[in-house]
């Protein structure tokens, strides 16, 4: 008896992007982490790529409507992660972006941002493949 579940959404929800959202400050590196919609859990901004933009402007999209910010994306993506959600699996592809404006009021201000070192911002999340991500962000940061 099989136990693979039908996904239950088009198949572009499963192609979503992402933004790691950072600054440096004399404390060193920081990232920028909003809490998610329903679960309060601590997360990066993220979202189904939508069908008219590429993966890099819909990342820079969901950047300014769930936290507010806009900046200097990286023109190539750092890697991507995978998680299941619907009855499938969304491949997130994931961005740097280097914030520059930090808007005080914005689309979804009911979520709340923290800016905490790289390390915090790892021990935060929850995809294995994301916390490499971030893990490895000093790396893209210098090569940008």
């Amino acid at each position: 008896m099989s136990t693979a579940r039908t996904p239950s959404k088009p198949a572009y929800y499963y192609d979503q992007s992402a933004v790691v959202p950072y600054r440096t400050t004399d404390e060193g590196l920081e990232v920028l982490m909003i809490t998610s919609r329903k679960r309060r859990r601590w997360v990066l901004p993220k979202g189904i790529r939508e069908p008219d933009l590429s993966a890099a402007a819909s990342a820079a999209k969901e950047a300014l409507e769930e936290a507010g910010i806009e900046g200097r994306l990286s023109p190539e993506p750092i890697g991507n992660y995978q998680y299941d959600k619907w009855g499938g699996t969304c491949t997130v592809e994931v961005y740097t972006l280097e914030v520059r404006q930090q808007h005080p009021i914005w689309d979804e201000d009911f979520r709340i941002r923290e800016w905490v070192s790289v390390e915090e911002a790892v021990r935060r999340s929850a995809p294995r493949a994301l916390r490499a991500l971030l893990a490895s962000l000093p790396e893209h940061v210098r090569d940008d």
